[in-house]
């Protein structure tokens, strides 16, 4: 069924990123967005807009039924779930077939499948799949959890079954703090997810986390597309992304996305989607689950496939084979992308909310931003703090990380705290440079004082820089035409349809 209209059920970067590519494809798009969202860039890129509830995601972007509903009711014959909220929701995924409509991405037989970690795993055992050793089932007593403690030995890993983002999620290092941990995971992963349900498992101390991007079609075929190192992480949560791994050998990468490969097809897996591995200072990889979706991070596959997922997410969803580029693609160059997330470094990574003063990205070759974000617009408490995402792409690694760096201090970002910073102190630090970085390098590594140390630099010279303004009474500092800024707005809000 050729798609004439699609509406994506998301907002913010991800929104605007999907709405490009379909819209190159002739495709009419629809938003929608909250009331916190009114004023949205997402809502005003869109063909239409529909408003569906207030701020809080689940009296907005949450309700799977209201979303089906505004669909239908603008003539749409797809819905794209982007990430997060109803993307790895197998009921919606389900409700949108029922409905007659496009669900661009996976069946959701197979979200269910691997979706919940312990059925991924079960999954994965069957395909021959490399794991961690641990329980290979829930966990309901603290006897069952000393029990497989004797397999994994200590440090283990609770783990809750459902969701991710690292809530659930407890490192045991002695028995005798076993129960607690296990109730505390288990409460916590209630809170999150609306289930209890938790595993055990070694914890495998120091790893990278690579995970390697699948595509399939619905008549069969499915590729891998290579690896991604996302071991840059703070609370469990990826803050630096490359293409490909800095560490991997050729037949390491093959030999993982050859199991990625088998572990989709045993599931009947058709869109694109992650098979995550945590890997060792040995090389030697272990399953850790698969993400029915597309990913933050799939820019730097696209930049170093010359690929784009969205587009190829769209055709397979309308029922079109993998053509001769998707299976013949090959790796070329490197790409790193950060998130610029409004939280502030020196406090723990806390999120922080606000109005961006000022908000202008690099340019120039090898240089994509892909924002939700523009001068004058405010940062909601209520959703994510990613804002954007800078990426960049090179003839090599080393090549890259300079480009990155460079492009970090051509970016001007004013009135919130942000990771722009942190991630050019990344680009910096030795241990990156060299690859052999882990999950733990933010704990390990990161001392706050190094990063205010530089913003006091960078506050010194701005100050001198300033001094000389004022002294010399010739110069003229330009100033933006806000009149026409906002009557390019209003421009945009004449075509806008509000239902």
């Amino acid at each position: 069924m050729k798609i004439e209209k699609l509406l994506i059920a998301n907002r913010g970067e991800i929104a605007i990123r999907i709405m490009r590519s379909a819209q190159e494809m002739g495709i009419k798009t629809v938003a929608v967005f909250s009331t916190a969202d009114e004023k949205s860039r997402h809502v005003l890129a869109a063909d239409e807009a529909y408003w569906i509830g207030e701020a809080p995601s689940s009296e907005s972007y949450l309700k799977g039924d209201l979303i089906i509903e505004t669909a239908k009711k603008a003539g749409a014959q797809a819905i794209h779930p982007g990430y997060g909220f109803l993307s790895e929701n197998a009921v919606f995924a389900k409700s949108v077939s029922d409905a007659g409509l496009i669900f661009i991405g996976p069946s959701h037989e197979s979200i269910l499948a691997m979706g919940d970690k312990l059925r991924s795993k079960e999954t994965a055992r069957k395909s021959n799949v490399p794991m961690v050793p641990g329980s290979k089932g829930a966990i309901n007593s603290v006897e069952e959890a000393l029990e497989v403690s004797k397999i994994t030995g200590f440090p283990l890993l609770i783990k809750a079954s459902a969701g991710g983002g690292g809530k659930g999620m407890r490192v045991v290092t002695k028995a005798e703090d076993l129960e607690d941990e296990m109730q505390m995971a288990m409460r916590e992963a209630q809170s999150a997810f609306g289930d209890a349900t938790v595993f055990i498992e070694r914890y495998v101390q120091n790893p990278k986390h690579i995970e390697i991007q699948i595509i399939g079609d619905q008549h069969g075929n499915v590729v891998h597309l290579f690896e991604r190192d996302c071991s840059i992480q703070r609370r469990h949560q990826k803050v630096v992304e490359e293409a490909p791994s800095g560490i991997l050998t050729p037949e390491v990468r093959e030999a993982m996305g050859r199991d990625a490969v088998n572990l989709a097809k045993s599931c009947g897996y058709f869109s694109t989607g992650t098979v995550e591995f945590i890997l060792d200072k040995n090389l030697e990889y272990y399953f850790l689950e698969m993400n029915t979706r597309l990913q933050v991070e799939h820019p730097v596959t696209e930049l170093i496939t010359g690929l784009d997922l969205v587009k190829e997410q769209i055709r397979i969803a309308q029922g079109e084979e993998l053509s001769a580029h998707v299976k013949e693609a090959k790796m070329r160059g490197h790409a790193i992308e950060i998130r610029i997330c409004a939280e502030d470094p020196l406090n723990q990574f806390s999120p922080d909310v606000g109005v961006l003063n000022h908000f202008e990205g690099p340019k120039g070759p090898g240089i994509r931003l892909d924002s939700g974000y523009e001068t004058g617009d405010e940062i909601p408490i209520y959703y994510d703090p990613l804002m954007a995402k800078l990426i960049v792409f090179d003839q090599d690694r080393k090549s890259a990380i300079k480009r990155m760096s460079r492009a970090i201090q051509r970016f001007d970002l004013r009135g919130v705290a942000n990771t722009l910073g942190f991630c050019d102190w990344v680009m910096n630090h030795p241990d990156f440079q060299d690859g052999w970085f882990d999950t733990h390098f933010i704990n390990n590594k990161f001392d706050p004082s190094h990063l205010s140390q530089k913003i006091n630099e960078q506050e010194q010279k701005a100050v001198a820089i300033a001094s000389l303004f004022f002294q010399d009474k010739s110069i003229i500092i330009p100033v933006q035409n806000m009149d026409s800024q906002v009557q390019s707005k209003n421009n945009w809000k004449k075509r806008l349809k509000v239902g």
